[in-house]
């Protein structure tokens, strides 16, 4: 655990210190809360030791990328990861894994195995949970500075094109978040058409 407090201390260095100010989703504090919800999942999935370093280091690193560039930063993520972890020793095998990870978090995902499905539901998570609203107000922030002509009506309309494609892959998260995702996207839907969002929905 050592290895991975040093590699948690130089990605969170990067993260604070060279992440762009208009990064309003794609933040530290994102990372901080995928990892979070990658290690809940895995204990859901019944996923210990060895496999939930592997997907800690996955979470840590699948951001990174956006210290260089918004486009493909997956890749670029995946870049920073292997230098990182050759440096620490890790087995090409282990690099392997995490490298799919990260390139899992990748729209729209596809993931493959249990531990890239894990990695890839703790990033979107948050679609099905109360954190949905001020999340997606960061996200929209976020847009708008690629795209300054950027409305909430088109945001809208992208979200929900986005939300109608998306689906959980783990065990957990289908049973425990796709419903109240659900709710979201009706609820956006339902506003296109002239009708309000729920209370914590009015920033919309």
């Amino acid at each position: 655990m050592r290895i991975y407090q040093e590699l948690y201390e130089e990605v969170f260095h990067l993260l604070r210190t060279q992440l762009p100010a208009y990064l309003t989703y794609h933040s530290a504090d994102h990372t901080a809360y995928v990892l979070e919800k990658a290690e809940f999942i895995s204990g859901q999935e019944d996923i210990y030791g060895h496999d939930l370093l592997l997907i800690k280091v996955a979470g840590l690193f699948h951001d990174v990328g956006f210290i260089h560039q918004n486009i493909q930063h997956e890749e670029r993520s995946c870049e920073i990861c292997i230098e990182k972890l050759t440096k620490h020793q890790f087995p090409q095998e282990d690099i392997d894994k995490v490298c799919g990870m990260i390139m899992a978090t990748k729209i729209h995902q596809q993931p493959q195995t249990l531990l890239e499905k894990i990695v890839a539901d703790a990033d979107l998570e948050y679609l099905g949970t109360d954190l949905f609203y001020p999340m997606s107000q960061n996200l929209f922030i976020e847009f708008r500075h690629y795209d300054p002509e950027l409305t909430l009506a088109r945001f809208n309309e992208i979200q929900v094109n986005f939300m109608q494609k998306h689906k959980f892959h783990t065990r957990y998260c289908i049973t425990s978040r796709e419903e109240m995702k659900q709710m979201h996207l009706k609820a956006l839907q339902d506003s296109m058409q002239g009708q309000s969002l729920p209370d914590q929905g009015q920033f919309f």
